[in-house]
């Protein structure tokens, strides 16, 4: 089939057979009026695979190298879009370009275009463009809101792809309430709570799963002890002076010891009020692993790690925490908290797959 270049790398085909062969063998280009009109991806996709010519002014052949370059100055970050788009092709996908903001819409295999509805949007990036928390959570609540399946591809410096599928997730749990209204007493050391009461012990470890049980006692981590101590729930001392610790004087201790504290706290909050189970993430490099219920009838289901909501960081550092959950099977979630929104918490789940 041959095509005619235009000024802006796009490519016609003018010969209505021609067209329509091309358009019925996987649905490329967009048929108009004046012919059907290849945009770059589509023109050099066909143009590698030996499926298409493509001629400037007086008949003159181009090349796919030529096109390419072409393709380049008028569209930043073509490459990395075509690698993407290259590889769904060859994975038997019909890819359509748009809708803004994602670079492709794609179809089910097997799909026809306008009778079938589009399974994936898919974002195509490069390893060294930051990840931006925002920008995932914008696309990953357009995408479902349309029902559709979020995917960004995203090509290393050897263009190879991995493909992450990303979703607004509702995490939740089925641990029930504590019944008892009573503050547990506790004492407060140099960087956790130490629970010696056996009732205590009893109820929050055993039966809520706060803590860890040392021997007899019950030791509470900071983000335990600030949490249960806002609720009412726990009657603090010091371990040195006994004069009695107030949640502010805790929450200030916490904050001299630990940087993002707060964060961590909107987001370990969040977690135990959806009736999660949440204990450290520390051996898995995460903040969090949550439980559906206590630890002793369940697996942890997500690995969570709380950030800011305005977060960003390197492809490689999100491409870790994927693998390590999905190695240990849990599902890796990036909680954001938005301080100018009362700390609330807004969760995006990570998956790497294959298309």
């Amino acid at each position: 089939m041959t095509g005619a270049l235009r000024d802006d790398a796009t490519v016609r085909i003018d010969d209505p057979s021609e067209a329509g062969t091309v358009f019925g063998r996987g649905f490329f280009g967009t048929v108009g009026s004046g012919g059907l009109q290849l945009d770059r991806t589509e023109s050099l996709y066909l143009l590698e695979m030996g499926r298409l010519e493509v001629q400037a002014e007086r008949g003159r052949a181009v090349d796919w190298s030529d096109l390419f370059r072409r393709a380049l100055r008028a569209e930043p970050g073509f490459g990395i879009r075509y690698l993407v788009y290259r590889d769904l092709r060859q994975r038997g996908y019909v890819v359509r370009a748009g809708p803004a903001p994602v670079a492709f819409s794609v179809l089910p295999r097997g799909g026809i275009l306008h009778k079938t509805p589009a399974r994936f949007w898919v974002e195509a990036v490069s390893e060294r463009e930051p990840f931006r928390l925002s920008r995932i959570q914008g696309l990953a609540e357009k995408a479902q809101a349309t029902k559709k399946q979020l995917l960004v591809g995203v090509v290393d410096e050897e263009s190879d792809l991995t493909y992450y599928r990303v979703r607004r997730p509702n995490p939740g749990g089925a641990l029930p309430p504590w019944g008892s209204s009573e503050p547990v007493p506790a004492i407060l050391g140099e960087d956790r709570v130490l629970v010696f009461d056996a009732g205590g012990v009893e109820a929050l470890g055993r039966q809520q799963a706060y803590g860890s049980r040392i021997g007899s006692r019950l030791e509470l981590s900071l983000l335990e002890a600030v949490y249960l101590a806002s609720t009412g729930l726990l009657e603090l001392r010091d371990a040195r002076s006994r004069r009695s610790v107030s949640r502010d004087q805790l929450l200030r201790r916490a904050r001299r010891l630990e940087s993002g504290f707060d964060e961590r706290l909107a987001v370990y909050r969040a977690l135990r009020e959806r009736q999660l189970v949440v204990k450290t993430g520390f051996k898995y490099g995460a903040h969090f692993r949550a439980y559906p219920r206590n630890p002793e009838h369940a697996h942890a289901r997500y690995l969570v790690h709380a950030v800011e909501d305005g977060f960003e960081a390197p492809w490689s550092e999100i491409a870790r925490g994927v693998r390590v959950a999905q190695g240990v099977r849990k599902e890796f979630l990036l909680a954001g908290v938005a301080a100018d929104r009362g700390a609330s918490v807004r969760f995006v789940s990570l998956e790497r797959i294959r298309p």
